[in-house]
């Protein structure tokens, strides 16, 4: 009987025409939920003066999506691992798209904070499905590139909510950007079509049918066979549960650190999603110029979190994300002062890359770390936990807004979680112990236990 490795068949092969097909599909799911996601942002502005909104309440509203992602993060994401990944990614795009449409519908507050809590579920479910496939799929050399490009998609995602927004928002009222949002449900059938199964489930269902012809996509060279008796090996196959498996084998203390870095990197981010717009206007920008801002924090947010994908392939990631922390505390803090208009873009431009972007790295690095068995579990659960954070950052913003204090002092409150994520992903990554399996199957894992 011919016996196949899966791990090195797919760790060795060359990008082709499947890896495309993957990676278009996957960041065309991650640009509808990052469009779902920034919405609130670019309507905050106008809800606050339709609805009489306060900046505290403004801030608790935005929450609502957020503590939806947090529970979907950490439900959907160990659901993956046991009734595959294809469903769950179909459950999440079907709650996200759909609800955030009906949203366009709410004539109060309460209709529209329970629209964005069911949303706000599909919202952080899909996120570690879709990373978490990615990882499975690309070649070892590229596996961080790919998937930060991949996830590049929420900040493209980002900057066509707040480009439709100055468009639409005018000339058709706030509800009209989430009309936009049924989008993903209509090509859900497409995307079912086109995005492949993860090689555990299809193997643990003895669809080896299927695995076959995908590894004939993979590597062209490669002819399935009936007798063929694929080895893919996801790690310790004890009855351990998941999430207690994320603190053996010495990840105890990385795991911890992870939730941290994802905290307060998530705090930065939807702190200044929701509020930068509002903080904008506040210094005496006109409404279009305050959404420009948000514009160019995202696609700052793409060259952060491409050239962080091509440098954690050759570097650390651990290095890297503790730069672009060091980098985003500095440029968030600088935003506070009155400075020209391109010094002004620069900087919020930096910020992107170095919070959005850097959210996107994370992502990427804890894919690989934790080993295949816990890894949506372990994605899951680092994005859930810091959804806490997410939830905090629009409250922040709020409370900060309602003292009326120095434009300066909302950015320096807002610049001080990049300082505290810098010390923890620091930690990071320093005395795993891993599996053969691991350290073959997951780039740079050899190295955990070496630095």
């Amino acid at each position: 009987m011919r016996q196949v490795d899966v791990h090195r068949l797919i760790d060795e092969a060359k990008f082709n025409r499947f890896h495309w097909v993957l990676l278009f599909w996957c960041a065309l799911v991650i640009i509808f939920d990052g469009y779902d996601l920034v919405i609130y942002g670019v309507v905050l502005p106008k809800l606050m003066a339709e609805w009489g909104l306060s900046p505290l309440q403004a801030g608790a509203l935005g929450s609502y999506a957020l503590f939806g992602m947090m529970f979907g993060a950490m439900i959907f994401g160990p659901l993956s691992d046991k009734i595959g990944r294809k469903k769950v990614i179909a459950i999440c795009v079907t709650l996200f798209s759909l609800f955030t449409f009906i949203n366009g519908f709410a004539s109060n507050v309460t209709e529209f904070g329970i629209c964005r809590f069911i949303a706000g579920l599909g919202i952080g479910g899909v996120m570690p499905n879709v990373v978490a496939l990615m990882t499975e799929y690309s070649p070892k050399k590229i596996r961080s590139l790919l998937v930060t490009i991949m996830f590049s998609g929420y900040s493209i995602g980002g900057m066509l909510s707040a480009g439709l927004g100055i468009w639409l928002i005018p000339a058709y009222g706030w509800s009209s950007v989430f009309f936009v949002a049924i989008t993903p449900l209509i090509l859900l059938p497409l995307i079912l079509y086109f995005l492949p199964e993860s090689p555990a489930f299809l193997l643990r269902s003895k669809r080896n049918g299927s695995m076959g012809k995908i590894l004939s996509r993979i590597e062209p060279s490669y002819e399935a066979g009936k007798e063929a008796q694929y080895n893919y090996s996801t790690g310790n196959t004890s009855s351990q549960a998941p999430l207690l498996a994320l603190f053996k084998d010495g990840r105890f203390v990385t795991t911890l650190m992870f939730w941290i870095s994802f905290f307060m990197c998530l705090l930065m981010v939807y702190a200044l999603g929701s509020w930068l717009p509002k903080l904008m206007n506040k210094a005496g920008y006109p409404l279009g110029s305050s959404l420009m801002f948000l514009m160019v924090l995202n696609i700052g947010a793409i060259f952060g979190a491409v050239g962080g994908g091509w440098l954690a392939d050759r570097f650390h990631p651990r290095r890297v994300l503790t730069i672009f922390f060091i980098f985003a505390a500095c440029s968030i803090s600088l935003l506070g002062f009155k400075t020209n208009t391109l010094v002004l873009n620069l900087l919020v431009a930096i910020a992107g890359a170095t919070t959005i972007g850097t959210q996107i790295l994370l992502y990427a690095y804890v894919a690989q770390y934790y080993p295949l068995r816990i890894r949506s579990t372990g994605i899951g659960w680092a994005s859930g936990v810091g959804r806490s954070g997410a939830i905090l950052g629009p409250i922040l913003g709020g409370t900060l807004l309602s003292m009326n204090l120095p434009l300066e002092f909302n950015f320096y409150a807002f610049a001080v979680p990049g300082a505290i994520a810098c010390i923890a992903i620091s930690m990071a990554g320093r005395n795993a112990v891993h599996s053969e399996m691991a350290r073959s199957a997951i780039p740079l894992a050899g190295e955990y236990s070496k630095s």
